[in-house]
């Protein structure tokens, strides 16, 4: 099984340095990184040039132009340039755990989609965060809340078990799928775009395509960095798509990823 290990980023260099700094502290390193960029500024390209000289790990920079949140399309345009059979998700604000990677593959069935915590780092802490770049936290560490994800207990981990059904605690920062399942229900609805419901949405059409979803608890930790609240503009509007589907049992959307295959 190769990997793709996908990162999302929008001009937040400074979180993404870090992130990428993970990513070179995993213990699995994935086969391959993509890192899908809605329309970030000439400091981020900066910051991803500069990692690249560090690692050996393809590494490919998906960029296109800012038109607005338009994370579905960015998505998909380096999904389907993906290599690996496997997908491994998470957004440009979240440092992995030294073992995300590792947790992600190892718990890869098929049919069946996984998804993670996230230990939350604090607003008070982010001057502190950025300038000793501290990418490892311990149970006890200072600046993080809901420390209790922060538990990595492998046979813990072993009780959860796939169920056909979508979870509130879902969040696409934390989310591994078979790329083969991704493409059956043509990725992600690109009619989505403004902050709320891609991931939801994805993940419902590939339930309703027999795609079961299991939570990645006391493994796949990550640390999500605090920043202010996206605008939720649009999020009645995707609310709407997202009902649609739901109302359909909808295992296919019309504006996906098939246009870059």
């Amino acid at each position: 099984m190769k990997t793709t290990l996908l990162i999302s980023t929008y001009n937040w260099p400074e979180a993404l340095n870090l992130v990428l700094a993970s990513v070179l502290a995993q213990s699995k390193l994935p086969d391959e990184l993509l890192i899908a960029d809605d329309g970030s500024n000439a400091e981020t390209k900066t910051v991803i040039d500069a990692f690249i000289t560090k690692t050996t790990l393809p590494v490919k920079h998906i960029w296109h132009e800012d038109k607005g949140f338009r994370k579905s399309r960015i998505l998909n345009k380096a999904i389907a340039q993906a290599k690996g059979d496997y997908i491994i998700q998470l957004d440009g604000d979240c440092i992995m755990h030294k073992d995300f990677v590792e947790d992600h593959a190892a718990l890869a069935q098929k049919k069946v989609y996984l998804y993670g915590s996230r230990v939350n780092i604090q607003e008070f802490f982010l001057k502190e965060l950025f300038l000793k770049r501290k990418i490892k936290f311990g149970f006890f560490a200072k600046g993080i809340k809901k420390r209790t994800r922060n538990l990595r207990i492998p046979l813990f981990s072993s009780f959860y078990k796939p169920k056909a059904e979508i979870s509130k605690k879902m969040r696409g920062c934390n989310l591994s799928f078979w790329r083969s399942d991704f493409i059956a229900v043509n990725g992600y609805n690109e009619d989505i775009e403004g902050w709320g419901r891609e991931d939801s949405e994805l993940v419902l059409r590939m339930l309703h395509n027999g795609v079961a979803g299991k939570r990645l608890r006391y493994r796949g930790i990550i640390y999500h960095i605090w920043h202010k609240e996206q605008s939720k503009s649009k999020l009645s509007n995707n609310n709407q798509l997202q009902e649609e589907t739901i109302r359909n049992k909808a295992k296919w959307c019309e504006n996906g990823v098939d246009k870059y295959l």
